[in-house]
């Protein structure tokens, strides 16, 4: 049987890496996009590539079986200019379609987020699922909000015209074990508390997800034949409390890093009551039609702190 080969953008990126590891693990060759050249092995090539250029593309799908679009921007919060962040997001997203469509590849998967569903809402009680979009100029949203949503709803409206197949899937809060030393994902907020800081209010809500599993969904995505056409969030257990990840770390680095514990544990004086809300998601969509199992959120966010002590001890 020849060997099936997958094209993942944004090769050196923080999703990639595990979607690359998995690949491999199951079998794939993969070739991966990069920004600058980058040595090669049999199963494993690179090729430089942009988002916002079309040099590269062409060979980058060459002889490719399936596409993980994995590569956008990540700028969270406030930003000066705004299309900094969306333009390579949505131009990309199409430049990227563009050439697997032209270059005859069965199935694209992209990366999308969290961000295109339940942001710019007002707070509700409504549980969240891949019906909802989020609202461009509502409340709480921001240039990477609505670069992820503008981005999907361009590739679903550029699929609808032909034969490729679209999967998205929309992780929330992705941590868990990085590669290298760049912080990337919801990482930053595990980062923060090891490093004493506080990242946002104690009472504030976050709906984790482990890095691991988003690359699993990413290559069962690929091939199973009912996902074809669809959107999954990909979500496991309910939010939790920025306070409840510091609790996390500080029992997890008690025994190993006591002065890290103890910081952490530091930033959380007792008494502060958790006022704000959670959003509530549904991933049962991927459970079902992916077969998708999710690691609980404790184990994501102390996996993500020990890659990230471990090379500094």
């Amino acid at each position: 049987m020849t060997q099936q080969r997958v094209l993942v953008t944004g090769g050196s990126g923080f999703i990639a890496g595990h979607c690359i590891l998995r690949l491999l693990d199951a079998g794939y060759a993969v070739r991966a996009t990069v920004r600058s050249p980058s040595a090669s092995s049999a199963d494993l090539s690179f090729v430089t590539a942009d988002l916002m250029a079309d040099d590269g593309w062409a060979e980058a799908v060459a002889d490719v079986d399936f596409v993980l679009h994995v590569a956008s921007p990540v700028r969270l919060g406030p930003v000066d200019d705004e299309n900094a962040v969306i333009a390579p997001a949505v131009d990309g997203t199409l430049r990227v379609l563009r050439a697997a469509r032209d270059a005859g590849v069965k199935r694209v998967v992209l990366t999308s987020a969290f961000h295109a569903v339940g942001f710019g809402h007002p707070p509700t009680d409504h549980v969240f699922t891949e019906e909802d979009w989020s609202v461009l100029d509502g409340p709480g949203m921001d240039a990477y909000g609505r670069a992820k949503t503008l981005a999907e709803r361009a590739a679903w409206e550029f699929v609808a015209e032909g034969s490729m197949e679209l999967v998205t899937l929309l992780p929330v809060a992705v941590m868990g074990p990085i590669m290298g030393g760049e912080i990337s994902g919801a990482n930053h907020i595990v980062r923060r508390l090891l490093d004493g800081q506080l990242p946002g209010s104690p009472g504030m809500w976050i709906p984790i997800v482990d890095v691991r599993d988003v690359a699993a969904a990413h290559v069962v995505a690929m091939t199973e034949g009912a996902a074809a056409g669809h959107r999954f969030l990909l979500a496991g257990e309910p939010a939790v409390t920025v306070r409840r990840i510091g609790e996390m770390l500080s029992d997890h680095l008690a025994g190993s890093a006591p002065d890290v514990a103890a910081r952490i544990a530091g930033l959380f004086p007792p008494g502060v009551a958790e006022t704000e809300s959670a959003k509530r998601v549904s991933g049962e969509k991927a459970r079902r039609v992916l077969g998708w199992r999710a690691r609980g959120a404790e184990e994501a966010v102390t996996a993500g702190a020990d890659s990230m002590i471990r090379p500094r001890t």
